[in-house]
């Protein structure tokens, strides 16, 4: 892909890939966060992945709580300053859903040219997209740790399940183990491996015949807090939830609104886990409650009416 000037005309948010001056990127993983407002997260978020990863670039576009110093916080308390990279992106980016459809690709304003934008940084030969609310367990860590210099000599891409953790409170979270939904996340750096307008978001294109690797369960959780609007960046009015992305988003709606109504039972496919006392529910869940279960992790059935909704997960070849 060649370098793509914003439809703005401001040359700070062009995209200028390394390939196309010819420099050469260098053997690692450089794990990507584009984040808003994380600042919450992050201590849990980045010290496992500092431990996973070569370099980290986190991406702050627009926080009001600080979330770009918390990220040079931990990366000090981690030794690991030298190896963090945070840039600031100014614009408001359009919403997933309606917003983003009607944002052209190119405008600084689209999600397509913010992600571009965000891994034309990238001087690694892989890079990993990665979310402020995604905690990796130990075992997450170490296993990425290990992937990381093997694929080296490949053009594979990752994948691996998240299971969402609602906290309700320190203590006490439900945990969604219902779906099974498996995003590639690593990716080669190259001009075949670029981000492209989708109808609801970005997507991420590779060539066919990419080898993809699919982790174990239990590796990942994805944080949400009952107390915040977790679907601030969203539009739920005239989305189409029928595609298998989007379900899960509806999934998630659906989960946060049982959880709130006190009925989450009724729902199906939740699991209530409580730390012990003293332990964070993020830790107990992260550390040890997922370690500690039997692989797979059971898949509990949802009630008919959901799961006649739910559409079979499609892969991409």
């Amino acid at each position: 892909m060649p370098d793509i000037a914003s439809l703005e005309g401001d040359p700070a948010y062009d995209v200028t890939w390394p390939w196309t001056s010819g420099e050469a990127l260098v053997p690692g993983l450089t794990c990507v966060f584009r984040v808003r407002n994380e600042a919450r997260n992050l201590p849990w978020v980045l010290p496992p992945v500092f431990s996973a990863v070569d370099h980290v670039l986190v991406v702050d576009n627009g926080s009001d709580d600080g979330t770009a110093d918390v990220a040079r916080d931990v990366a000090e308390q981690c030794d690991a300053a030298d190896r963090l990279t945070v840039l600031d992106y100014p614009h408001q980016v359009a919403r997933a859903g309606g917003e983003h459809l009607a944002t052209p690709a190119t405008s600084v304003h689209s999600l397509t040219h913010f992600y571009n934008w965000c891994f034309s940084h990238v001087r690694t030969t892989y890079s990993m997209k990665w979310d402020g609310d995604m905690v990796l367990t130990p075992e997450g860590a170490g296993i990425l740790r290990d992937l990381a210099w093997q694929l080296q000599a490949t053009r594979a891409i990752v994948a691996m399940p998240r299971h969402p953790l609602t906290v309700v409170d320190e203590s006490t979270g439900w945990l969604d183990l219902s779906l099974r939904f498996l995003e590639p996340w690593v990716y080669p750096m190259g001009p075949e491996f670029t981000f492209v307008k989708a109808f609801d978001w970005e997507l991420r294109e590779f060539p066919p015949g990419v080898e993809r690797i699919v982790l174990q369960q239990g590796l990942v959780l994805e944080v949400k807090w009952l107390d915040a609007d977790e679907y601030a960046h969203w539009r739920r009015d005239g989305v189409d939830f029928t595609n298998t992305r989007l379900y899960r988003k509806l999934r998630e709606f659906e989960v946060d609104e049982a959880i709130r109504n006190g009925d989450p039972e009724a729902l199906g496919g939740l699991v209530k886990v409580t730390a012990p006392a003293g332990v964070h529910i993020i830790d107990h869940v992260s550390r040890d409650w997922l370690w500690r279960q039997p692989r797979p992790l059971v898949q509990h059935s949802l009630p008919a009416s959901l799961k006649n909704r739910a559409p079979k997960e499609r892969v991409r070849p």
